[in-house]
């Protein structure tokens, strides 16, 4: 089906998911929405973060989108089973594909989350591996310096790093965990630093892949994959600066891969 895959996150974090998705599914094409001028979600309440999500889900439809992906853990874990009993398209969130990596990947049964005070207050993450495998010992921390330095295009360098080590200081006094789900799409944006900090031993868990991947079995359950040749063409849409969020959309999209992209500024009722 030619309608786009629709993508909304709180900011730029969800980037990193369109950007998988576009490399996993060439052909689809993709609406992008980050409420950049009201991130971070985090701290917000269930209400507010449900109520901003709808706003951009309504944005998004307005659209005709065939698929929904929330690509922000917080709104996934506030929203997702309310959107999916409210739209008849197929929405899917980050929270479960995460976990699924994670449970492949720990040897010791101890897996780190690292998130939003929202998505760490709902204990989504807990509740999506133990609903896999009772047995996992989960150990969750909120980071809420990481998404406004996100926010502000600090992704690496001494700053970056003295925020990130400050914040994982005591996570990295419980130090059994040899897995690390990076519980927020802004996350991989600096997962170089956290790796650095939190030691090369843990392996470092971003659900973009796995999100991508779901996706894509999504689509073909229901029907809905392109089957045509093309080079899509994606819509990117911010509610907040356009120059911050064209600067991160560069650092993590190839050139070539922008040249598809139109970014525009959205208005949300």
């Amino acid at each position: 089906m030619d309608q786009a895959i629709g993508v909304i996150d709180s900011g730029v974090g969800g980037l990193t998911v369109a950007h998988e998705l576009m490399r996993q599914l060439p052909k689809e094409r993709l609406i992008y929405l980050g409420d950049t001028a009201r991130c971070p979600y985090g701290p917000r309440s269930k209400a507010e973060v449900q109520k901003f999500t709808f706003e951009m889900v309504d944005f998004l439809m307005n659209k005709n989108i065939k698929m929904l992906v929330i690509a922000c853990n917080t709104a996934t874990a506030f929203t997702l089973k309310a959107l999916q009993e409210k739209l008849t398209i197929p929405v899917i969130g980050v929270i479960q594909p995460g976990a699924r990596a994670a449970i492949k990947s720990t040897k010791n049964n101890r897996v780190g989350v690292i998130g939003t005070e929202g998505t760490v207050r709902s204990q989504a993450y807990t509740q999506a591996l133990h609903s896999i495998n009772e047995n996992i010992h989960v150990n969750a921390l909120a980071c809420p310096l990481f998404v406004p330095m996100v926010e502000q295009g600090i992704l690496s360098g001494p700053q970056a790093k003295e925020i990130v080590e400050e914040s994982l200081q005591l996570f990295k006094l419980n130090n059994h965990q040899d897995t690390l789900i990076l519980g927020c799409t802004h996350y991989p944006l600096i997962k170089d630093t956290i790796q650095e900090v939190i030691g090369m031993e843990v392996t470092v868990i971003s659900s973009s892949e796995e999100t991508a991947r779901e996706t894509s079995t999504t689509l073909d359950v229901h029907g809905l994959l392109f089957h045509g040749e093309r080079i899509a063409n994606h819509e990117f849409y911010t509610t907040g600066e356009l120059d911050i969020f064209i600067k991160i959309s560069k650092s993590i999209f190839q050139h070539s891969n922008l040249q598809t992209v139109s970014i525009e500024q959205a208005i949300l009722n």
